[in-house]
Protein backbone atom coordinates (compact mmCIF):
# COMPACT_ATOMS: atom_id res chain seq x y z
CA UNK A 1 0.00 0.00 0.00
CA UNK A 2 1.37 3.50 -1.09
CA UNK A 3 0.41 6.47 1.33
CA UNK A 4 -0.12 9.84 -0.93
CA UNK A 5 -0.26 13.19 1.12
CA UNK A 6 -1.46 16.04 0.26
CA UNK A 7 -1.42 19.24 1.74
CA UNK A 8 -3.80 22.02 2.51
CA UNK A 9 -3.09 25.81 4.08
CA UNK A 10 -5.26 26.47 6.94
CA UNK A 11 -4.60 29.81 7.90
CA UNK A 12 -0.75 29.93 8.71
CA UNK A 13 -0.45 26.21 9.86
CA UNK A 14 -0.06 23.68 7.18
CA UNK A 15 -2.20 20.28 7.51
CA UNK A 16 -1.51 16.70 5.63
CA UNK A 17 -4.12 14.28 4.53
CA UNK A 18 -3.25 10.75 4.05
CA UNK A 19 -4.62 8.31 2.06
CA UNK A 20 -3.83 4.93 1.05
CA UNK A 21 -3.75 4.08 -3.00
CA UNK A 22 -3.73 0.41 -4.34
CA UNK A 23 -2.11 -0.20 -6.88
CA UNK A 24 -4.18 -0.72 -9.78
CA UNK A 25 -4.25 -1.02 -13.74
CA UNK A 26 -5.30 2.16 -15.12
CA UNK A 27 -5.51 0.83 -19.01
CA UNK A 28 -7.91 -2.12 -17.69
CA UNK A 29 -10.40 0.75 -17.50
CA UNK A 30 -11.37 1.59 -20.99
CA UNK A 31 -14.02 3.58 -22.52
CA UNK A 32 -14.69 1.43 -25.58
CA UNK A 33 -14.83 4.40 -27.41
CA UNK A 34 -14.35 2.83 -30.62
CA UNK A 35 -17.16 0.52 -30.07
CA UNK A 36 -19.63 2.98 -29.18
CA UNK A 37 -18.31 5.21 -32.32
CA UNK A 38 -19.26 2.36 -34.61
CA UNK A 39 -22.49 1.23 -32.97
CA UNK A 40 -23.46 4.87 -34.05
CA UNK A 41 -22.62 4.19 -37.35
CA UNK A 42 -20.15 7.12 -37.34
CA UNK A 43 -16.77 6.66 -39.22
CA UNK A 44 -13.38 8.26 -38.51
CA UNK A 45 -13.42 9.88 -41.94
CA UNK A 46 -16.90 11.80 -40.93
CA UNK A 47 -15.14 12.41 -37.51
CA UNK A 48 -12.08 13.96 -39.08
CA UNK A 49 -14.08 15.88 -41.88
CA UNK A 50 -16.35 17.37 -39.23
CA UNK A 51 -13.95 17.99 -36.44
CA UNK A 52 -10.83 19.02 -38.88
CA UNK A 53 -8.63 16.36 -37.01
CA UNK A 54 -6.01 14.02 -38.33
CA UNK A 55 -7.35 10.50 -38.41
CA UNK A 56 -4.37 9.47 -36.53
CA UNK A 57 -4.94 11.47 -33.60
CA UNK A 58 -8.57 10.23 -33.83
CA UNK A 59 -7.63 6.45 -33.75
CA UNK A 60 -4.67 7.87 -30.72
CA UNK A 61 -7.93 8.63 -29.13
CA UNK A 62 -9.50 6.10 -29.70
CA UNK A 63 -6.81 3.35 -28.77
CA UNK A 64 -6.72 6.00 -25.51
CA UNK A 65 -2.75 6.51 -26.60
CA UNK A 66 -3.14 9.80 -25.76
CA UNK A 67 0.59 10.31 -25.48
CA UNK A 68 0.67 10.62 -29.09
CA UNK A 69 -1.52 13.79 -28.96
CA UNK A 70 0.13 17.01 -29.52
CA UNK A 71 -0.76 17.67 -26.07
CA UNK A 72 -1.53 21.08 -23.74
CA UNK A 73 -4.54 22.47 -24.77
CA UNK A 74 -4.76 20.71 -28.27
CA UNK A 75 -5.22 17.39 -26.41
CA UNK A 76 -8.14 18.33 -24.48
CA UNK A 77 -9.67 20.33 -27.35
CA UNK A 78 -9.63 17.07 -29.38
CA UNK A 79 -11.02 15.07 -26.93
CA UNK A 80 -13.86 17.59 -26.31
CA UNK A 81 -14.70 17.52 -30.25
CA UNK A 82 -14.59 13.90 -29.99
CA UNK A 83 -17.00 13.65 -27.48
CA UNK A 84 -19.19 16.16 -29.51
CA UNK A 85 -19.23 13.97 -32.76
CA UNK A 86 -19.53 10.71 -31.50
CA UNK A 87 -22.35 12.18 -28.33
CA UNK A 88 -19.77 10.71 -25.50
CA UNK A 89 -19.81 12.25 -22.03
CA UNK A 90 -17.38 14.91 -22.41
CA UNK A 91 -16.13 14.72 -18.42
CA UNK A 92 -15.99 11.28 -18.32
CA UNK A 93 -13.33 11.40 -21.12
CA UNK A 94 -11.46 13.78 -20.18
CA UNK A 95 -11.56 12.87 -16.16
CA UNK A 96 -10.31 9.15 -17.71
CA UNK A 97 -7.60 11.47 -19.68
CA UNK A 98 -6.53 13.10 -16.87
CA UNK A 99 -6.27 9.98 -14.51
CA UNK A 100 -4.20 8.29 -17.45
CA UNK A 101 -1.87 11.19 -17.95
CA UNK A 102 -1.42 12.54 -14.88
CA UNK A 103 -1.17 9.40 -12.21
CA UNK A 104 -0.96 10.37 -8.70
CA UNK A 105 2.25 10.77 -7.07
CA UNK A 106 2.82 8.13 -4.88
CA UNK A 107 5.09 9.33 -1.71
CA UNK A 108 6.67 6.98 0.65
CA UNK A 109 5.93 8.06 4.32
CA UNK A 110 9.06 9.49 5.48
CA UNK A 111 11.29 8.05 8.53
CA UNK A 112 10.22 9.65 12.08
CA UNK A 113 12.27 12.12 13.28
CA UNK A 114 13.16 11.83 17.14
CA UNK A 115 11.51 15.35 18.84
CA UNK A 116 14.85 17.63 20.37
CA UNK A 117 14.55 19.84 22.72
CA UNK A 118 14.74 23.48 22.39
CA UNK A 119 18.17 23.91 23.42
CA UNK A 120 19.01 20.89 21.23
CA UNK A 121 18.00 22.37 18.04
CA UNK A 122 19.50 26.08 19.47
CA UNK A 123 22.80 24.47 20.26
CA UNK A 124 22.24 22.15 16.75
CA UNK A 125 22.76 18.80 18.33
CA UNK A 126 22.04 16.34 16.95
CA UNK A 127 19.31 14.27 18.23
CA UNK A 128 20.24 11.52 21.57
CA UNK A 129 23.79 13.32 21.23
CA UNK A 130 25.09 13.91 24.92
CA UNK A 131 25.29 17.62 26.17
CA UNK A 132 28.79 18.94 27.01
Amino acid sequence: MIKVYKSSLVGNMARRKTRALEPRNDKAISLHLATSRQKKGISLEQIAELTKISIRFLRAIEDEEFEKLPGGIFSTSYLRQYAAAVEVEEARLLAHYDRLMNPPVAVETPAATPERSLIDRWLRLAPHAPRP
